[in-house]
């Protein structure tokens, strides 16, 4: 997506991808500063972890507490946080989100943004996750409107639901059970590969709009393009690269 957008652009850069452990990754931090790496896009599991190797940290992202963007400014690496925008970006495609009520699973970075991102689009939000503690930590976090675990959802009881775990990555599951899924409600999963995971197929099945993790990806890549280059992202380009690259 990346690289499609710099050609487009007309911009002489190249985004690679590197697979570092997370015992690994300040080492991985201080070598990208050190080849003068002007942008780092970063994923699960490091967007709260890598806060602790970076000399600032942007208020939204610090709010959030957690990062998915570093960029070189100066001898200075900054955190930013993309994903909020990337989730309300893709979500309002399909609806306005102030005054709806919206569910989001899981506690991680993910969970973080999209919770943030609906709160500040006006949504009455609840935070569900598998270990309910850390669900009641995000919500008391951030101001969320309740949180419990995944078995307090109950279709009928919200407009918007978000899985914002990795339940769905590269397997055929889904974190919730289908009687769960309300008919009338929008599904959007952070999962994008596969683009159509078993929650957004079961979410069909039972009569729910979907939205797969695809444009939640483009979106908060086109703010990160946006971010370090100041010009604005070719989204529909973007969204192309992606389907060239065998996301659907």
């Amino acid at each position: 997506m990346h690289n499609a957008a710099f050609s487009a652009l007309g911009i002489d850069a190249v985004y690679l991808a590197f697979d570092v452990p997370p015992e690994r990754l300040g080492e991985a931090v201080s070598g990208a500063r050190s080849l003068g790496i002007r942008q780092l896009a970063v994923s699960i599991p490091h967007k709260q972890a890598v806060m602790a190797h970076l000399e600032e940290v942007d208020p939204i992202a610090r709010r959030i507490g957690a990062v998915n963007t570093v960029t070189l400014r100066g001898e200075r690496l900054v955190g930013s946080n993309t994903d909020w925008l990337g989730a309300v970006r893709a979500l309002e495609r399909e609806t306005k989100l102030a005054g709806l009520r919206a569910v989001v699973l899981g506690a991680g970075g993910a969970a973080r943004a999209a919770v943030f991102g609906l709160l500040e689009r006006g949504a009455r939000v609840v935070v569900l996750n598998r270990t309910p503690e850390r669900a009641h930590a995000l919500a008391a976090a951030l101001g969320a409107h309740g949180a419990g675990g995944f078995s307090e959802l109950r279709a009928g009881e919200y407009d918007v639901l978000i899985n914002a775990t990795s339940v769905g990555l590269h397997e055929d599951r889904s974190p919730i059970a289908p009687h769960a899924l309300a008919p009338d409600c929008l599904v959007m999963d952070a999962v994008y590969e596969p683009e159509r995971t078993r929650l957004l197929r079961d979410a069909q099945a039972r009569g729910a709009r979907t939205l797969s993790g695809k444009w939640w990806l483009v979106y908060q890549a086109a703010e990160q393009l946006q971010l370090w280059t100041g010009r604005e992202a070719p989204v529909e380009i973007m969204a192309e690269a992606f389907d060239r690259a065998g996301g659907s």
